[in-house]
């Protein structure tokens, strides 16, 4: 598993929020199309394949602390 950039981490957290692709979009002044891409870097880094996974996995391998919050590196 590769390290994520700071972008993926805060759209993870915006996942984990349960924001959508666009909601995370408009969040960080980036086109849907953007955020789609680093979505599907996420999934590939985690090697899952849809945003709940991701999620679940980012808390289990300690990615994210809880819902909506990175762990501080």
């Amino acid at each position: 598993m590769r390290d994520f950039t700071k972008q993926e981490l805060l759209i993870l957290n915006l996942v984990a929020k349960g924001l959508m692709n666009r909601e995370i979009a408009e969040e960080l002044s980036m086109s849907n199309s953007t955020t789609k891409a680093h979505m599907e870097a996420i999934y590939r880094k985690l090697n899952v394949t849809n945003r709940v996974q991701a999620v679940v996995k980012a808390i289990t391998l300690q990615i994210i602390k809880e819902i909506g919050r990175a762990v501080q590196q």
